[in-house]
């Protein structure tokens, strides 16, 4: 005897709500063969539905999308487990639409009798979210070129400093020192930032300890060392981070000036734990801040480290030594 090739129908009720659903809404038999299709979804394939049933709704999925769809049902009715996935059908006028679907197993008592599900039209969002990763990857590509020609400006700078304090008169060449060394810290700042794995929302933390190693490389390694110690998660937005770490490279080229080559340079660097919601702050405190400088360079800290903070919003109080440390409060949400 011939085996029994026809589709079994669907009860009552399944049809009576999916008639007049908006949704496409289908139902499969335990061999993933569709039995039934709503009205919205020949609408929207622009067929009978006789053509849909079976397998011959097939013939709309998207060739590139076929394997993986066929795949995760395959998986699901393996499992009988709900399954969600998105992928293209082909629209009455011929355009390829993305859609959502999800099917969730149907047990006729305790027998599997196949599956339900329903689809509808994401096509706007998956656009949005093509264009979202577009602009993006075009941000990106735009941040890495003016990183790259402020690094090589930034290095261009350092190279002319050096020429033009060699050449400079004996009584000169500590300032010229002195600014060769901010320029430098400033470019270790700039990589820093640029390197964090999301520039949109910075974890102060790890900035600050990655800001400290370059930092402890900057003049002669071995004499700077800077510590940080974090009580708290925060993250920041760019500008005030890159305040933050200005501040901190001004604090070490301060301590540079005002100690001996032969002396260490030691910065603390603490953010004390505080609830959720409550403003971060931020203290610094250096064992060199409190020295002389050398003739001829000026004492530029307080005046460059007001203006970092000004820029960001960042409270100050304290000059940055062990009995008075820089206390930086910052804005509200970083």
């Amino acid at each position: 005897m011939a085996a029994d090739t026809r589709l079994p129908d669907v009860d009552a009720a399944f049809r009576s709500f999916a008639e007049g659903a908006g949704l496409m809404i289908w139902r499969a038999d335990p061999q993933a063969r569709l039995i039934y299709v709503n009205p919205a979804w020949t609408a929207f394939r622009g067929r009978g539905a006789a053509d849909e049933l079976g397998h011959g709704w097939k013939e709309g999925l998207h060739p590139e999308d076929r394997a993986d769809h066929e795949a995760g049902l395959a998986a699901a009715y393996a499992k009988r487990r709900p399954h969600t996935g998105e992928y293209r059908l082909r629209r009455h006028d011929g355009a390829f639409r993305w859609v959502h679907g999800h099917a969730y197993p149907v047990h006729d008592g305790e027998a599997f009798s196949g599956f339900a599900g329903s689809c509808f039209d994401i096509t706007e969002r998956k656009e949005a979210e093509e264009q979202a990763a577009q602009a993006l990857a075009e941000q990106e590509a735009l941040l890495a070129e003016v990183y790259h020609r402020v690094r090589n400006n930034l290095q261009v700078t350092v190279s002319l400093i050096g020429l033009y304090g060699r050449a400079a008169a004996p009584a000169c060449r500590p300032a010229f020192d002195a600014l060769g060394q901010r320029v430098r810290a400033i470019a270790l700042v700039q990589q820093h930032l640029h390197e964090a794995p999301q520039i949109a929302s910075i974890d102060l933390a790890d900035y600050l300890t990655r800001l400290a190693e370059g930092l402890g490389q900057l003049r002669r390694a071995g004499r700077i060392a800077v510590t940080v110690e974090a009580g708290r998660t925060v993250l920041l937005e760019p500008r005030t981070v890159n305040a933050l770490g200005m501040i901190l490279a001004e604090i070490v080229a301060e301590c540079l000036d005002g100690t001996g080559e032969g002396v260490s340079c030691l910065t603390r660097v603490e953010v004390p734990g505080g609830p959720p919601g409550e403003k971060v702050r931020v203290r610094i405190a250096s064992g060199g801040i409190a020295g002389e400088t050398p003739q001829g360079v000026p004492r530029l800290g307080p005046r460059l480290i007001a203006a970092y903070a000004g820029q960001a919003e960042i409270a100050v109080s304290g000059i940055g030594t062990p009995e008075a440390p820089l206390e930086l409060t910052l804005p509200a949400g970083g």
